[in-house]
């Protein structure tokens, strides 16, 4: 129960399943796992500690969620320790605020994300970079001082097609957006 992209960061996934309380075990569930069960597997979690390897994890969420579903029952448990053990969703929004600096006129952004939190921040980013004012519709003049940076390539999300997902599975859930700077 690692997770860790790189051994200098000090906090594992065994860390977080083994001291957070129930309340922000559930916390970190819903907010980076969207899981709609986060408070009945973080209580289930903190029953039966210590958890030392990913299949005990995987096991007793197993318990919780039942049914069939598309993905494994843990997938949403896993993916969000490993958002909160690496801090992705910072590091994705620091990289993002960077690039208009690091880019040329002209230079492409490409983000590929492979669920809905990355998604939605990046679309959130490339919307905003590519408009002049953020200001309130209320507003009846600019005061931001906003200047669009990027230029939209893509105007909605690129998805897999189906022949990419039978020969590539992984691909199923990749969404690509492309920017230009401006």
């Amino acid at each position: 129960l690692d997770m860790r992209f790189s051994d200098r960061q000090e906090v594992t996934a065994a860390d977080i399943v083994n001291t957070y309380s129930m309340d922000e075990l559930a916390n970190v569930l819903w907010t980076y796992g969207e899981e709609p069960r986060s408070r009945a597997i973080a209580r289930r979690i903190v029953a039966h500690r210590p958890l030392k390897t990913t299949t005990e994890l995987a096991d007793l969420v197993q318990t919780v969620v039942r049914g069939r579903r598309r993905i494994h029952p843990a997938t949403r448990t896993f993916q969000a320790l490993r958002i909160c053990v690496n801090d992705e969703l910072a590091n994705l929004d620091r990289a993002l605020r960077q690039t208009p600096d690091v880019l040329g006129p002209g230079g492409r952004v490409v983000t590929i994300s492979y669920h809905s939190l990355e998604d939605r921040q990046a679309k959130r980013w490339f919307r905003q970079e590519s408009i002049d004012c953020l200001c309130p519709p209320e507003v009846p003049v600019c005061v931001c001082g906003h200047k669009a940076t990027l230029r939209l390539i893509t105007r909605r999300v690129i998805t897999p097609t189906e022949e990419e997902v039978a020969r590539n599975p992984r691909s199923r859930s990749a969404k690509l957006r492309i920017a230009e700077r401006i």
